[in-house]
């Protein structure tokens, strides 16, 4: 692949965080944008957080139950949301585990750089 061509299927070239035992993401940072593939292991959980930027997800595979602004909404492979930026969320892979492609305007200085958890 070159400098800006990517693949879902190798993603040697994102920028590897752990965000909590059993959610991993790969980081894809642009000048305006970032996507973070987000591989979550089964019954996996992301902790509840909030930021400034605006987030839109889209679960790739399996299912979960995504809790935003205080409410549970079950997930599925093929849903899509949005999060706009200061809104607690956050999510909790299905039996099966699963995979989220999540776009953040603009892009999250925490997440240009290696490391763990959600934020800094």
């Amino acid at each position: 692949m070159t400098e800006n061509f990517f693949s879902l299927t190798d993603l040697s070239q994102g920028i590897a965080r752990e965000l909590a035992p059993g959610v991993n993401t790969h980081v894809f940072a642009g000048d305006q944008a970032m996507l973070s593939v987000v591989e979550l292991a089964p019954n996996a959980k992301g902790s509840i957080h909030s930021h400034p930027e605006e987030q839109w997800g889209l679960m790739l595979a399996g299912s979960g139950v995504r809790i935003q602004d205080g409410a549970d909404h079950p997930v599925k492979a093929g849903d899509f949301w949005r999060t706009p930026g200061g809104v607690e969320h956050g999510l909790v892979a299905g039996e099966q585990g699963c995979k989220v492609l999540d776009i953040f305007a603009p892009p999250r200085e925490a997440y240009k750089r290696a490391g763990q958890g959600f934020g800094a």
